[in-house]
This record gives structure tokens, sequence and C-alpha cells, in this order.
């Protein structure tokens, strides 16, 4: 799969008829999205979903070509959405656009069956470059990303402790690194506190530590900062 941002003639392609489904918990993104791609092309169709859950019900009612796909939402992540497209309707191409700039994002989106990954810091042009792509049946990955990724597939050295984490671990993990207690986890990713509590137990456990300082010393040694997550540790300001 070939992953770098080529001149080619996709991005001439033309796609009359164009179904987008963009999914993305944030209705000022889905809003700036929409008018991106609509003044992209005037015949291309633009739907939206806030969850994932909403996203099946649309993909159930409605053809699509395109599913532009976030990472980071309550309920069902992402990853999860992407897993359940590619199961249950294989011919629809997915988009990931994240927030994240990490290769170890990107290519858990690749292994869950992602076509593309672009970042939110692109440009206009970049995001309708990339829909062409992908929606035209080729690959897309962020340039600044690209060799970082295929790094990370090259690479032989043995994997990291928490490769073994399931993504919703890892989630867990990361906001446990930001300082985030049980409770303000569970409401930010819509889950219980038990669940929330049974994540945390699986996480020592597959990375043998015994406690929240060791969990968040474990994190921040191997990278896995606050804002990898988008959410600022506990105690700093709002971005402004």
């Amino acid at each position: 799969m070939q992953m770098t941002d080529e001149q080619d003639t996709l991005t001439q392609t033309t796609l009359p008829g164009l179904e987008v489904l963009i999914v993305d918990d944030h209705t000022i993104v889905r809003d700036g999205l929409k008018r991106v791609l609509s003044a992209a092309d005037t015949n291309w169709s633009v739907t939206e979903a806030g969850t994932g859950y909403q996203a099946l019900d649309c993909l159930r009612r409605q053809r699509f070509d395109l599913a532009v796909v976030d990472l980071s939402m309550p309920g069902m992540s992402g990853l999860d959405l992407i897993q359940r497209i590619r199961a249950e309707y294989p011919a629809v191409r997915v988009l990931v656009l994240s927030m994240h700039a990490e290769e170890q994002y990107a290519m858990r989106a690749f292994k869950a069956g992602a076509n593309g990954y672009v970042t939110k810091d692109s440009a206009a042009t970049e995001l309708v470059h990339a829909v062409r792509k992908v929606a035209g049946g080729g690959a897309y990955v962020t340039p600044s990303l690209a060799e970082r990724v295929v790094q990370e597939l090259n690479r032989e050295s043995r994997p990291a402790p928490h490769a073994a984490l399931s993504d919703r671990e890892l989630e867990v993990l990361k906001r446990i690194v930001a300082g985030e207690r049980p409770t303000e986890i569970a409401i930010a990713l819509n889950l219980s506190i038990k669940t929330i509590s049974t994540h945390k137990s699986r996480i020592q456990d597959k990375l043998q530590l015994g406690s929240t300082a060791a969990l968040v010393r474990y994190g921040l040694e191997q990278g896995l900062l606050p804002g990898d997550m988008g959410v600022p540790p506990r105690g700093a300001g709002l971005a402004g």
C-alpha cells in the first residue's frame, strides 16, 4: 500500500454523486468539513453523524461511498466504528480525520481498516485531495506522517508493552497519564465507573504495574503524553 502524497491524476479525479458521511462529535468541526467538501464539488452530498452509533444508523438507511471518521469520540470510538464499517459495509471507503499526529494512531487506524489518515491541522486543499484519492480507490496519509508510518511498519524491534493493550485500554491509559480521575474518564468516554476500573485493572495486569503512579510514570517514559488525547493535564488552563 503506497501512502505518500503523490502528484498524480487522482488529484484531478472527478467523483460525481459522491456520498460522504462525516462522523465527528463536534458540531463546529462537522459544519466546517461540510463547507469545505461542498465547496470542492457541488455534486457531492454530505451527511453528518455525531456518534459512531448515529453513523451506523445512517449506513443502514443510505448508501455511502466514503466515511470521514474522527478517532476520539465518546461511546463507540472511531477505531471501533472503522472495524464495524469494514465488517458490515466493506464497499465504504474510510478516511480518518484526527487531531493525533502520532504514527501509532495512524497505524492503529490502518490496521482497523482505514484507507487514509489526515490530521485536523491539515489545509482544506489537502483534505479535499485525500477525499478524492481515498474515494477513488487509493490510500492516503498526511505527508508529515508518511515517513514515520513507514518506519513503524519496517521496525523490527520488540514492541513496547502497551502494544498489547486494546484501543480502549490505550485510550484509558492516556487519560490516566493526563491526570483524569476514573469518574472523569467515565464521563468523557460515556462508560460506567465500574467499566473504567476494569479497564484500569487489565492495563495494570498487562503492563505488570501495581499503582496509578507507576502507570503515569510508564506513560511519560513511553511518550504517551497527555496532549496525545487532546486532554490537558488536570489543573492546566483551558486552551484558547
